[in-house]
């Protein structure tokens, strides 16, 4: 069955060609080019048919995306991607911890697109439960079930918090985390400016789970943003 993608994007040339990129991969794609007609398009929906993810412009002849964000977010949790040309660390940061599950940068490759578009699907719609229950990149798996975590066929050992935080990363793999969204989740919502906790912790982990930390292949940093653990080779 085709993925349901609304794709909000007022410019017209990038409009259309990501609309046949997509069909070209199998999406059933609805396009919008102002925020009254992304709101026509959610509302007027023909019956058994849901968007499953949308892709949003910020700039929009009407208004701002953002506005879309937090109405999308107050009725649902459709995976939304922002696509934008605005690449200041201020605007991600807050888009992220409003509700975005992404944020790409234009101009992007269409490769690039469509692999945070797959991870964005596997994670959204599972609060019960974690998305990823086994994670695995090369030499690195996480197995969210049996709490074990293994690298070049040895296990790892982790202290509660550093396994806190590498759990938090999983269930978002392949998608940048916020120092405020893992503060908040990892040690409570009162320690959400003190990023040297993360950055203590990230190192430790760093140093059991990469072959080089100082050149980690895992677990990525999103300068002035947050940290991403690399995409999964594969998913159980």
């Amino acid at each position: 069955m085709s993925r349901h993608i609304l794709l909000v994007e007022d410019d017209r040339v990038l409009r259309s060609a990501l609309r046949e990129a997509l069909a070209i991969e199998g999406y059933a794609v609805r396009t919008a080019a102002s925020l009254a007609d992304a709101r026509a398009q959610l509302q007027h929906l023909p019956p058994g048919e849901a968007i499953d993810l949308v892709l949003l412009d910020l700039g929009l002849p009407d208004g701002d995306g953002q506005v879309l964000l937090a109405e999308l977010r107050r009725s649902s949790h459709t995976p939304v991607i922002v696509i934008s040309a605005r690449e200041a660390e201020g605007q991600k940061i807050r888009l992220l911890d409003e509700g975005a599950d992404d944020y790409l940068v234009k101009p992007f490759g269409i490769g690039e697109l469509l692999a945070r578009m797959r991870v964005a699907l596997r994670h959204r719609g599972r609060s019960s439960q974690p998305a990823l229950l086994r994670y695995r990149h090369g030499p690195l798996t996480v197995d969210l079930k049996t709490r074990r975590v293994r690298r070049a066929d040895a296990d790892v050992h982790l202290t509660p918090t550093e396994y806190a935080l590498l759990a938090r990363l999983v269930r978002q793999a392949g998608q940048v985390v916020t120092h405020r969204q893992l503060l908040a989740d990892v040690w409570g919502a009162e320690h959400t400016e003190q990023t040297h906790y993360l950055r203590l912790y990230m190192g430790q982990l760093r140093a059991k789970l990469e072959a080089d930390s100082a050149d980690p292949q895992h677990l990525l940093t999103e300068p002035g943003v947050g940290y991403r653990l690399a995409e999964p080779d594969a998913i159980d």
